[in-house]
């Protein structure tokens, strides 16, 4: 079904709560492993249509922010969530405790069972009021950074259509735009302030009620961490500082040379070359008709995949007022159908849309029919690396999107994956200080940050630059007041995506076919199960990131 035609209804919470209540009473009341079994699935499938209904209304919510209906959807679902959570909880209680736990795990494995575990540690009912306020602040962040109306070059624009200014080969617009989206937010800071304030009093809180000495295990736990903790987090941390910053100082300052500087301003940071940066060729249907053709000749799996997004217009990727900012793919169970989000505007960035959201949607789209649907539940750090990858595998088809800029594009995408991990880093980096130390103040954690650019991006000069200048960057970064404790996903899959990069420069069959094996375990391995059967480097042993990042260097060196 397209999606425009999928039919949304609010899930009433009453009758919602009683009817999976009494698929629980029956569950916990089953007397053989087959009425067990009936009973899961009983609830498997409800699940998947109440997840379905709020993915579809949560899409919609993000295409148009100023639609009043779908505003009032979300409303809803920040208070209805969390309240549903507690039936939810009840059941996973039930699910580790049945007398038939021994025939489950012989069916499905045991990791739904670790999974579950740890579920059982993220809530309490008495968090419910907590959580729907958390989700309250999340959603006013998001519509605040998707309300943004920048006057430049005589239009108005949103933040995501500004932002090819600043790849201009023109420092005086590089400048001009970037101190104009600047300034939008320096109008905002008071608020983006009180909201990250709130929302770090609100899960320290959280967190406390749960037992907890600070956010950062149960952060861990909400992100389903199931393999490691943060003491191997702070051990890649290690690694990159020791291996990869030095790298990504020697690509910037190389960056510098060529566009004729001595250092790299911030107004500069996304200007890569004095006779303009890479860029798309052709319209976006342009866009997509190469890229139905990339997925056609890539394997038969992305053939099928590519043809039933479009088919169902399970793509929106143009901006416009009012939409949402950044990228995502989400999921609509009942119509096993993914979907991707994205706003295109006219720079490399939208061919990486292509490539690394539709890498989710493809694992998605794969591992639709796999039950139970907690098998389909890959934590995002693999999920991560199914995308990644993605863009490093269909590099052999860029020349149609990019014609004779096509080699800028190939030394730009390297490059910038080994200078995006510091960055990344040091996102995570920040959380952690901000939620061990949850007492402090908006002008002590923008310090911070400050500090943290000078370790992990010395290279970027911020000058007296507003919102830069300020420490304020991570104000921009959505996960931070979303989703916390993510990025750091991105850069663990980018080190096993640059390994799959070297494979396939190697043998590209070979390497193809364990990517799709991968894909094929969707969320029945860990991530570090997944790395030992794919036979990458660990990224958590600090000079395994020496190894993976020459590689690629040693290509950018020939180029």
């Amino acid at each position: 079904m397209k999606f425009p035609d999928m039919p949304y209804t609010r899930p009433d919470f009453e009758e919602t709560q009683a009817k999976m209540m009494a698929i629980l009473e029956k569950f916990k009341k089953a007397t053989t492993a087959e009425e067990c079994f009936a009973a899961y699935k009983e609830y498997d499938e409800f699940g998947q249509y109440l997840h379905s209904m709020f993915a579809i209304a949560c899409i919609r919510n993000t295409l148009d922010t100023n639609d009043e209906f779908y505003d009032n959807e979300k409303t809803y679902m920040d208070e209805v969530s969390p309240k549903l959570q507690a039936v939810t909880q009840a059941f996973t209680q039930a699910l580790l405790e049945t007398p038939f736990r021994k025939e489950l795990e012989a069916e499905w494995g045991n990791l739904m069972f670790v999974n579950a575990e740890i579920q059982t540690k993220t809530f309490k009912p008495e968090i419910v009021g907590d959580m729907q306020a958390e989700n309250k602040l999340a959603s006013e962040y998001g519509k605040l950074i998707a309300s943004a109306q920048i006057e430049f070059d005589g239009k108005t624009l949103t933040l995501a259509q500004i932002r090819p200014y600043y790849e201009s080969p023109d420092e005086h617009i590089r400048k001009s735009a970037m101190e104009a989206a600047s300034l939008w937010y320096m109008s905002h800071a008071d608020r983006l302030d009180g909201i990250y304030d709130e929302l770090v009093k609100l899960r320290t809180g959280i967190a406390k009620k749960l037992g907890y000495e600070n956010f950062i295990q149960l952060g861990y736990y909400r992100m389903q961490r199931n393999c490691y903790d943060k003491n191997l987090v702070a051990k890649f941390r290690e690694g990159v500082v020791k291996h990869i910053v030095p790298l990504a100082n020697r690509l910037k300052a190389e960056q510098a040379k060529r566009i004729g500087k001595d250092s790299i301003k911030i107004y500069d940071d996304f200007f890569e070359y004095p006779e303009g940066n890479a860029k798309p060729i052709g319209t976006p249907d342009d866009i997509f008709t190469h890229g139905k053709k990339m997925y056609h000749e890539l394997s038969a799996e992305t053939a099928e995949f590519i043809d039933f997004m479009l088919e169902n217009e399970l793509f929106d990727v143009l901006t416009r007022p009012g939409k949402r900012a950044g990228g995502y793919c989400s999921h609509i169970p009942i119509y096993r159908a993914p979907f991707i989000f994205a706003n295109f505007n006219g720079t490399s960035g939208d061919i990486d849309v292509l490539t690394h959201e539709a890498g989710h949607a493809l694992a998605g789209y794969m591992s639709r029919d796999v039950y139970p649907s907690a098998l389909r539940r890959y934590s995002m750090e693999t999920a991560e690396v199914h995308s990644m990858a993605m863009e490093f595998f269909t590099w052999p088809w860029m020349e149609g999107f990019f014609g004779d800029q096509t080699k800028k594009y190939y030394y730009s995408h390297l490059a910038s994956a080994l200078i995006f991990i510091p960055y990344g880093t040091m996102v995570d980096e920040f959380q952690h200080h901000v939620y061990e130390r949850p007492e402090m103040t908006p002008v002590e954690r923008n310090a911070l940050w400050l500090e943290l650019e000078g370790k992990y991006r010395p290279y970027l000069e911020m000058d007296d630059f507003p919102f830069y200048g300020e420490g304020r960057r991570w104000q921009a970064q959505g996960h931070v007041y979303g989703m916390p404790f993510y990025y750091i996903d991105y850069c663990l899959a980018q080190i096993m995506a640059l390994s799959f990069w070297t494979d396939n420069q190697k043998a590209p069959k070979e390497a193809w076919e364990k990517y799709m094996r991968l894909l094929g375990f969707a969320g029945t391995k860990t991530f570090v199960e997944l790395i030992e059967d794919a036979g990458l480097p660990s990224p958590f042993v600090p000079d395994n990131l020496k190894t993976v990042a020459d590689a690629a260097v040693a290509w950018l060196d020939k180029q």
